[in-house]
């Protein structure tokens, strides 16, 4: 996949449904020992922000990212997707 491929795709949150935006110009962060991907940063989009020009943006770690479809990418900033699913996991113990 290709970082051009997620461009008209709308972040969705798992934990509470809501709409996070789409995504049109995005940037992604790398860690520089591994190389591996950390973050994908959004810039928020809107009327006001292009307005008044502050160039703020939203970053969504990688481990976030739970599911890229054609249309959506789900993500779960609230880590909803792991206690949905702890309880089919074996429960480790220490």
């Amino acid at each position: 996949m290709r970082l051009s491929d997620l461009t008209g795709k709308e972040v969705i949150n798992l934990g509470d449904g809501g709409r996070l935006g789409y995504i049109e110009e995005c940037d992604l962060v790398f860690e520089g020992q591994t190389g591996r991907i950390s973050a994908l940063i959004v810039p928020k989009r809107g009327w006001l922000s292009s307005l008044l020009g502050d160039g703020k943006s939203s970053s969504i770690p990688w481990n976030s990212i739970k599911r890229i479809g054609d249309e959506v990418i789900i993500v779960d900033l609230n880590n909803a997707y792991d206690r949905m699913y702890s309880i089919f996991r074996p429960s480790e113990k220490s």
